[in-house]
């Protein structure tokens, strides 16, 4: 048994943060049923060149995953009864084109919750459905300068750093939508009642800066990139690069980690001196002097039993390969029915009674087209009638 089996998700995202939010809750077992449009209507991306490239590109989606697709023509009357009809038993529609799209193509909330009352209709938009932005087109360096996060990131005097598109598409966007819908369909088992959910990625990154933003109300300064004791702005909670030019970050900030790690640098006589900015550029010079005479594995393996909370910088494929990751179950084995078996992250939550799985690699565009069109009672010469009117492929 896994936690959202019984859930029905018609995913209508194309976009990292829709099909993020998607994966997550397919993670936890829901049906997530990707509506995807026929290839004409869809902007084409550069992507690996080959059929075998291109296969192990889809076979290694981790967006992708756990997922079933049908392409569906919703511009036409016909394509979009046959979406109303998926509505009837659905549970969520996840949709995050731009404000508007979906009320054109006649499948808003307003046209589903008509057939489904207890829809879970989430929509994922840069700026939400309302507001003088609303319709400002972006991309996740957009909302999270626009949210105040971008302004925080780096060094002092250093251009901004961007951090990919973590902030915005993946946690203020798509963690956020799976966090709200989660809440919506727990609260239609106590009212019976379906809702709407506007998610707007910049008002999601805003949230994640709810502690930094409270001082801020209360009369405080905005902080600066590199300023903070949590950003750089303190000895004990830096990066420090090793012998052989990789790096150690260093979160020693409670006041038995700072005692620690002056007892591991030989300097003991630093200990009242955690917060005196006047002592914090020799401070900063002896750490700096201190890392750079062993590599960064040296350091680890001689101070991981030490509580100073000291880690490596790790690349992503050193991650990958990590003992600890291997341990926790965060990089698995998928079998792929073209291509044979694929390596994915796993599932981050574990749960004791409803664990996650990645049960499926991501399914070619419109692979179950026909099996989703049987289950409306269709059989094969209306599916081709409609394969042949363009409505679906």
């Amino acid at each position: 048994m896994t936690a959202l089996e019984h859930i029905r998700v018609l995913d209508l995202s194309r976009l990292a943060p829709g099909p993020f939010c998607s994966m997550l809750l397919g993670d936890l077992g829901a049906d997530i049923l990707l509506v995807e449009a026929p290839p004409q209507f869809v902007a084409q991306r550069p992507g690996p060149e080959g059929e075998e490239a291109q296969e192990r590109a889809r076979a290694t989606s981790a967006l992708g995953r756990n997922k079933r697709s049908m392409v569906l023509n919703l511009r036409e009357d016909e394509g979009r009864e046959i979406f109303l009809r998926l509505c009837e038993d659905a549970d969520v529609v996840l949709e995050g084109f731009r404000p508007g799209v979906v009320k054109r193509l006649g499948v808003d909330y307003e046209a589903v919750s008509a057939v489904n009352p207890g829809i879970v209709y989430c929509s994922i938009t840069g700026y939400g459905q309302t507001g003088p932005y609303r319709d400002l087109v972006g991309h996740d360096i957009n909302y999270i300068a626009l949210a105040g996060a971008l302004s925080m990131i780096g060094r002092p005097g250093s251009p901004p750093t961007i951090p990919q598109n973590l902030l915005a598409d993946f946690a203020g966007g798509g963690l956020m939508a799976a966090f709200a819908i989660l809440a919506a369909l727990l609260s239609r088992q106590q009212t019976g009642q379906g809702q709407y959910v506007d998610i707007a990625m910049s008002e999601g990154v805003l949230a994640l800066l709810a502690p930094f933003a409270g001082g801020v109300l209360g009369g405080g300064a905005a902080p600066g990139p590199g300023e903070s004791r949590i950003a750089g702005g303190v000895p004990h909670y830096d990066t420090y690069e090793t012998a052989d030019g990789r790096w150690l970050a260093l979160g020693a900030n409670e006041p038995h980690f700072w005692e620690a790690l002056c007892d591991t640098v030989g300097r003991p006589d630093f200990k009242p001196f955690q917060y005196d900015e006047a002592h914090h550029p020799e401070i900063r010079a002896h750490l700096e002097q201190t890392f750079k005479t062993k590599t960064r594995d040296q350091w680890f393996e001689e101070l991981r039993e030490v509580d100073l909370c000291l880690s490596p910088m790790l690349g992503l494929d050193e991650t990958l390969a990590d003992p600890h990751t291997v341990a926790r179950d965060m990089v698995v084995e998928v079998e792929d029915r073209h291509i044979g078996t694929v390596r994915h992250i796993g599932v981050a939550p574990k749960f004791s009674a409803t664990p996650g799985a990645v049960r499926s690699t991501a399914p070619r565009p419109g692979e179950h087209t026909d099996d989703v069109l049987g289950t409306l009672a269709m059989d094969g010469a209306a599916i081709a009638g409609l394969r042949e009117r363009g409505i679906v492929a």
